[in-house]
């Protein structure tokens, strides 16, 4: 490699050589790290005044990176979770850099110093039982799309699937034959998992799957145009869906409703109903276990039921008494 190296030809390297060659990365993990790269070329096209394919590695260093994610926090107000997506896609390309440019590896290793941003774990957001079955009774089922959206949120609350697990289901996933009926995904780190169906669930899917195909679709649950469902797409059915639910259970108002959403209230029903949260990794596909302690941390009612069962010191409440009101004008002078 040349002692100036061409930031184009490392990042093209990077994508086809190390990512999909190598690493064989997930379609989303791809995704992800163009739009970042995508967003970082537009940016220092206007900040340098040069087109990227001319751009030196040199140029793209520790300043630069830490300015362009403080405009995406700045004008596109990304979060701090946002922000720091970005910068480990930008990592992971100057790790490769270091293997293929080690004559910049002073500047290397000042961007890869650059730290993420701590931020608030907020509690996850997931539906209550009645607001589930507010939710699944929106849809009207005399319509093709009414049909289609009750089934996609019922397997996505009962199965707990990822956005992209559960717009790329296709018919040969499925198996509903039998006492084992399941859906068969290939996750997140292309790990695959089988997951149960409920017999009303099974039951559902087996009526959808009789509804004339739209275009041959090879999708479970298409658009109106036969294609694949967007995240936008399924975002705006959920949203439309919560509106139609909340005249029944208004304390959808309240609440952020994402598609993501549906994934907490699965593994919290999972929670409720005493399944170990070792289990409710393996059911949702988490690398690790811990990554099931957000749930335990979220849920009131377990420790409600905690505190019912703990002797807690007691105290004795004080009650407020005005102070004379001639003794109140005198301090007041």
């Amino acid at each position: 490699m040349k002692s100036s190296a061409s930031f184009a030809v490392l990042l093209e390297s990077f994508f086809t050589q190390r990512l999909m060659k190598q690493r064989r990365a997930s379609p989303h993990t791809i995704r992800s790290y163009r739009d970042t790269f995508h967003l970082l070329l537009q940016f220092i096209e206007q900040r340098l005044r040069k087109k990227p394919s001319q751009l030196e590695l040199t140029e793209v260093d520790a300043p630069l990176v830490c300015a362009f994610l403080d405009e995406m926090e700045g004008t596109r107000n990304i979060s701090c979770r946002s922000r720091n997506v970005r910068l480990s896609a930008i990592r992971s390309f100057f790790h490769y850099a270091a293997l293929e440019a080690p004559a910049q590896s002073a500047q290397i290793q000042r961007v890869l110093a650059i730290p993420s941003k701590r931020h608030t774990r907020n509690l996850v957001n997931f539906l209550t039982r009645p607001e589930i079955e507010a939710l699944l009774a929106a849809p009207d089922q005399q319509t093709w799309s009414g049909r289609r959206d009750h089934a996609l949120l019922l397997v996505a609350v009962q199965t707990g699937l990822r956005l992209s697990e559960l717009t790329g289901l296709q018919r040969q996933d499925l198996v509903l034959a039998g006492a084992g009926a399941h859906i068969r995904v290939i996750g997140k780190g292309r790990k695959e998992r089988c997951t149960p169906l409920t017999k009303q669930t099974v039951t559902v899917l087996k009526a959808w799957l009789l509804e004339p195909a739209k275009a041959d679709a090879p999708n479970i649950f298409p658009n109106a145009r036969g294609g694949r469902l967007s995240r936008d797409g399924v975002q705006y059915i959920l949203s439309r869906q919560a509106e139609r639910a909340s005249v029944a259970s208004p304390t959808l108002k309240e609440k952020r409703i994402s598609p993501h959403s549906l994934r907490h209230t699965c593994a919290m029903e999972l929670l409720q109903a005493g399944v170990d949260r070792a289990m409710i990794a393996l059911w949702l596909g988490h690398e690790s276990v811990e990554t099931t302690q957000m749930y335990l941390q979220a849920n009131l009612a377990l420790k409600e039921k905690l505190l019912s069962t703990t002797a807690m010191p007691e105290g004795k409440p004080g009650y407020y008494r005005p102070a004379d009101e001639l003794l109140s004008f005198l301090r007041s002078l």
